[in-house]
């Protein structure tokens, strides 16, 4: 009986054995992998830095941009301004010669009468210039 007991102890020693053996190789196995990953890992880090650092530097770019198209929309502003101005001066140019324009030829028919006569003398002394003038 002894003997089965230490035949017992024994399977019992070589199966711990055994287990610790194929433990052994699994950790290794994993220390292993585990480096691999840290390889990648450290690899991945060193990409998203550049990544960050590029992605940081076209910000900075898109800012500035942006704040020289809002400096030089600001000053377009201005421009616009005085193009209105400058449309509202003709438009009031426009009325004034209208108003001119309507003026004289109000008058113009009002005093028709004084201007045919007018032109008839102007035409007579005319005549009346150039038969001295002949003799």
């Amino acid at each position: 009986m002894e003997l089965i007991l230490y035949i017992a102890a024994f399977i019992a020693v070589v199966a711990f054995v055994v287990l610790v053996v194929y433990l052994v190789i699994t950790l290794k196995a994993t220390k292993q992998t585990l480096n691999n990953v840290s390889h990648t890992l450290e690899g991945l880090e060193k990409q998203v830095e550049g990544v960050t650092t590029e992605a940081t530097a076209l910000l900075n770019k898109t800012n500035k941009l942006a704040d020289d198209v809002d400096q030089k929309s600001s000053k377009l502003d201005g421009l616009f301004d005085s193009a209105k101005g400058i449309g509202e001066t003709a438009k009031d140019f426009n009325q004034s010669l209208r108003t001119l324009s309507n003026s004289i030829a109000n008058t113009a028919s009002q005093n028709a009468d004084k201007t045919s006569q007018a032109v008839k003398w102007g035409a007579a002394i005319m005549d009346v210039l150039k038969r001295n003038k002949n003799n």
